[in-house]
């Protein structure tokens, strides 16, 4: 559960750079949020979760 806030507080981050620095416009990052959200309530969301969670996992071992 920590991993999965950080990991969403992170991620908020990054966004609300990309878009203040007009990298990013607000309707293709809307549209990526509302794609994770609804990719969220498949039958991939295990699988995505614990791809994250291996990776991490990875990471944490460098």
């Amino acid at each position: 559960m920590a991993l999965s806030i950080s990991a969403a507080l992170l991620l908020g981050i990054v966004v609300f750079v990309l878009l203040k620095g007009g990298y990013v416009r607000v309707g293709p990052a809307l549209t990526c949020s509302l794609f994770g959200f609804t990719l969220a309530a498949t039958g991939l969301a295990p699988a995505i979760n614990s791809g994250l969670a291996s990776f991490a996992g990875l990471i944490s071992n460098i």
